[in-house]
């Protein structure tokens, strides 16, 4: 039996009234009503679609859908205790992807530039302290690499992709494709590596948890591999054509990123194609004497590398930019980024630095 003391008074038994709506009323004749004993209190519980359609200022429940304890302000929910200084987050980021490497020309039929490496690819959750800010910095992709003449006077490498971070993580940017210049024509290290140029050069490695390798060139070949992706390495290539790009993974959201770009053809041995971008936002590579594809924005993907072939100027191409998406259960708590809702969760999405505040 509960004991309610009221003022002086101490009442042994609970007394009470009810409607038919299920409310509770006890009344007290100081106003407080105080719960002897050694266990606990036990809130009513439900959803967020299950809060009360009219409540009113005081009104506390424990929210199944947040996982935490709320009261009612008169003008919104509020969490309460613990739980209204911190809550967690899932979050995304990738770096920006690499560049592809430039085709080169000669009367042979020319050397294709490798796919750019995906940026690298980082899926985690943290704890966030409400009212407290947090940096959100987005990587540029890597630039393009340029066509080499018959004569090598260019170096047709692409450029490595930038960072990009967020709570204390470090996405690295993706890998460049590799163009062939004076014998060279190594892919280059990153989130995911980068291919090496048609006929010369070592893949680029990828960075563990991050992403994969990219492809060595292949003796006696001209064409190009694809740079490596979040979910997969490159893989080889033949003559005319390139090999796809590595492919991404796809996030919480459903959406693939970090794909590697695709490698470029050539036409020594045919008419070849560039290999496909990986799914993830990799550009195609190019074709003989044709120019590749960059990498989609916002996705990390890696650009693709630029074809070979006896005429023309087919340069590689540029990665695509990176991306940050924080996401927590129930209705919106944060700012910054877009803000948007599916599935019973709030997503903030960063295609630009910024600032996420909790």
């Amino acid at each position: 039996m509960s004991t309610i003391r009221a003022g002086n008074t101490t009442t042994t038994g609970l007394s009470y009234t009810s409607d038919v709506t299920g409310q509770l009323n006890l009344e007290a004749q100081s106003g407080i009503v105080k719960v002897n004993g050694t266990g606990a209190l036990v809130a009513p519980s439900g959803t967020t679609a299950e809060r009360p359609g009219s409540p009113v200022v005081g009104m506390t429940r424990y929210n199944t859908s947040d996982n935490l304890l709320e009261v009612y302000t008169g003008t919104e929910w509020k969490a309460v205790g613990e739980q209204a200084k911190s809550y967690s987050v899932e979050y995304l980021v990738v770096a920006g992807g690499g560049g592809g490497g430039g085709g080169f020309v000669d009367v042979a039929g020319g050397v294709a530039g490798g796919g750019g490496g995906a940026g690298g690819y980082i899926s985690s959750s943290s704890q966030v302290i409400t009212s407290s800010s947090y940096a959100i910095i987005i990587g540029a992709g890597g630039s393009a690499g340029a066509y080499s003449p018959s004569t090598q006077t260019t170096i047709g490498n692409g450029g490595t992709g930038s960072d990009s971070s967020v709570f204390g993580q470090t996405a690295l940017g993706g890998g460049y494709g590799g163009g062939r210049f004076a014998g060279t024509g190594s892919g280059g290290n990153g989130g995911s590596g980068g291919s090496a140029s048609g006929d010369t050069g070592t893949k680029g490695l990828g960075t563990s948890g991050q992403g994969n390798n990219g492809f060595d060139s292949v003796g006696g070949t001209r064409s190009s591999s694809g740079g490596g992706g979040a979910g997969a390495a490159a893989i080889t290539h033949s003559n005319p054509n390139g090999s796809a790009g590595g492919a991404g993974l796809a996030w919480l959201n459903g959406t693939y990123y970090a794909g590697g770009g695709g490698g470029g053809g050539t036409t020594a041995g045919g008419s070849g194609v560039g290999g496909s971008g990986g799914n993830g936002g990799g550009g195609p590579g190019g074709n003989a004497n044709g120019n590749a594809t960059s990498g989609s924005s916002n996705t990390g993907g890696g650009g693709g590398g630029g074809g070979g072939g006896n005429s023309g100027a087919p340069v590689g191409a540029s990665g695509g930019s990176g991306i940050v998406i924080i996401r927590y259960s129930g209705s919106q708590r944060g700012s910054g980024g877009t803000v948007s809702s599916s599935g019973g969760y709030t997503y903030h999405t960063f295609n630009t630095s910024g600032t996420y505040t909790a």
